[in-house]
């Protein structure tokens, strides 16, 4: 049985350690996106496309080791400490 575009993305989610309001921005420019999701909204076949694709793309691009965590404010400044660090 095929999953619905809601559980892929929160598998999506699950696995990339992405916030939701950060995936909808990323790949809809639409931060509130999975809530809205998750509140019913049924997305056209466009959207379904920029969606999947998206998701194919990040991980294509975590493969090739070319994807930079992305996250809140939070997180991006927790990795500027860390990257610090690291320098």
């Amino acid at each position: 049985m095929e999953r619905s575009l809601l559980q892929r993305i929160e598998a999506f989610l699950k696995e990339s350690a992405m916030p939701p309001s950060v995936f909808g921005r990323a790949a809809a420019h639409d931060p509130r996106l999975v809530g809205d999701l998750r509140g019913g909204r049924e997305p056209g076949l466009d959207l379904i496309c920029r969606l999947e694709h998206f998701m194919n793309k990040w991980r294509a691009d975590r493969r090739a080791g070319q994807v930079a965590p992305q996250g809140d404010r939070r997180t991006r400044a927790f990795r500027r400490i860390e990257m610090g660090a690291r320098a």
